[in-house]
């Protein structure tokens, strides 16, 4: 089961990684409008392409967030629980809230995403006339996603409330890179207080 669980977690910190390149781009674009706008000609499609940019940054980033466990919680009270009581909070609170939630964002994102399609929908906040089509499809996909990764987290919260922990997540590079800063850190202090 723990390696089910890493592989959900894999599939979404590759989509969170992957799609992280979009800053790059972002910065990009709106360096080059900052350069453009200081010489006196302006764009009318950059504001488009960085709204569209973030939004599927911000989106793209969801699963992968969850999967690291990061998003947004009332921790004073929860972590103060026992796993187990944790895990059932949260196991209710994905089956009446996200799980409904994500799904509804499915299935209104595939209607929104295909009738853009249809339309060939373009931009109108700035009479660039990009089209956002492409960029709502997103929606659906993102929320694919999350679905994905909620169902890896529900598959954690059962075996937490069977054995009491909770089952080891998948970890960044970044993360133990900072752990061995860390201890680097702590040795050359414990160096510097012997002197």
């Amino acid at each position: 089961m723990r390696a089910f669980l890493l592989s959900i977690d894999r599939i979404s910190a590759w989509s969170g990684k992957a799609f992280a390149w979009t800053v790059v781009l972002l910065t990009l674009v709106v360096g080059y409008e900052v350069i453009v706008r200081k010489a006196g000609a302006p764009t009318n499609w950059a504001f488009d392409v960085a709204f569209m940019l973030f939004g599927v940054l911000f989106m793209m980033g969801g699963a992968y967030t969850l999967s690291r466990n990061g998003h947004v919680r009332g921790d004073l009270l929860y972590r103060t629980l026992s796993p187990r009581v944790q895990a059932s909070m949260d196991v209710v609170l994905y089956f009446v809230f996200f799980i409904p939630g994500i799904a509804a964002l499915v299935y209104a994102g595939w209607e929104f995403a295909g009738k853009s399609w249809a339309l060939r929908e373009a931009s109108s906040l700035t009479g660039s006339g990009l089209p956002v089509y492409p960029f709502k499809t997103i929606i659906p996909i993102a929320g694919t996603f999350l679905l994905l990764q909620a169902l890896a987290e529900i598959i954690r919260c059962v075996l937490c409330i069977r054995s009491g922990e909770w089952p080891k997540r998948l970890h960044d590079v970044e993360e133990a890179d900072i752990d061995q800063l860390k201890s680097i850190v702590q040795s050359a202090e414990v160096r510097g207080g012997a002197r």
